[in-house]
């Protein structure tokens, strides 16, 4: 009885070991200096994503692209349209953001309410030819797994679909390689229910999830209320009720688990790789996953 259970057991968490040695890390222009620790525990050639939360720290970006280079890594700096003022400014910023080493970026809408020039879509930048004259040969577009009600309360779900298909389309069209890039969720279900949406639709990019590192309760409470995060975050704000969990810690092994298990067992619906959010810090993030990989 006891026998094939232990073999379970052994298989799920080789498969999750193994599902996270294709992981991505997301950081902000100002956490380059943990780099030393990035480079201690990620292999080289894993991908660093630059975020750009603020446009004044475009800059900081660049040369945070440029340490991550250094480093080793694969450098992927979010282009938020909203924070583009035009072509021009397009211009330089891609082309200082490849000769910082970046020859693959996540393109966003951005989450401001009001741009800051004439782009407020992710394709309208795709569309100016700026990225493939650069060098730049990958993109990242977002998905939205829960939704995004920033455009579903004004436009509808299909909107989202749309805007997929259209992106999708121009990187195939232009010798692009592309992927889709999931806001941060806390349960397998909704990725796997979406993805197979997306594959009905015609959407073939690989996706990579996006996933909550270990953090306190109330941590993940206040990033998922900033970022919109949908129904898998329920179990979390429930938690959240009792006062005296507030400072629990939440780790996602159960939900790394079952993504391994779809990438494995279901390679149709494209969840390609892990992507996680280093809420809780760092040295908590590397604690977990040195556990989880043994």
């Amino acid at each position: 009885m006891n026998a094939p259970l232990a073999k379970d057991r052994l298989s799920r968490a080789a498969a999750t070991a193994a599902f996270l040695r294709g992981l991505s890390v997301e950081i902000t222009p100002k956490q380059v200096d943990k780099l030393p620790l990035l480079k201690e525990k990620l292999a080289p050639g894993s991908q660093i994503f630059i975020a750009l939360i603020d446009a004044g720290d475009r800059e900081a970006q660049i040369a945070a692209a440029r340490a991550v280079r250094a480093a080793g890594f694969a450098p992927v700096p979010h282009v938020p349209a909203r924070f583009i003022v035009d072509e021009a400014a397009l211009k330089s910023r891609i082309q200082a953001l490849a000769a910082a080493g970046a020859t693959t970026m996540l393109v966003l809408g951005g989450g401001v309410p009001e741009p800051l020039g004439r782009y407020d879509a992710a394709i309208q930048l795709l569309a100016t030819g700026v990225f493939e004259a650069n060098g730049v040969n990958r993109i990242g577009i977002a998905g939205h797994p829960e939704g995004n009600p920033d455009i579903t309360t004004a436009r509808g779900e299909a909107a989202l679909l749309a805007a997929l298909k259209e992106k999708q389309a121009y990187l195939a069209g232009h010798g692009l390689q592309g992927f889709i890039a999931t806001q941060f969720l806390f349960e397998a279900g909704p990725v796997a229910h979406w993805a197979e949406g997306l594959r009905r639709e015609g959407i073939t990019l690989p996706v990579h999830v996006g996933i909550p590192g270990p953090a306190t309760i109330k941590t993940l409470v206040k990033y998922a209320a900033m970022c919109g995060v949908g129904n898998s975050a329920r179990f979390i704000r429930k938690q959240a009720l009792n006062i005296t969990r507030l400072l629990t810690v939440n780790t996602p092994d159960d939900f790394v688990a079952d993504l391994a298990q779809l990438h494995y067992e279901r390679p149709e619906l494209g969840i390609a790789a892990p992507h996680l959010y280093p809420f809780g810090g760092f040295d908590r993030l590397f604690g977990w996953l040195d556990g989880i990989r043994g």
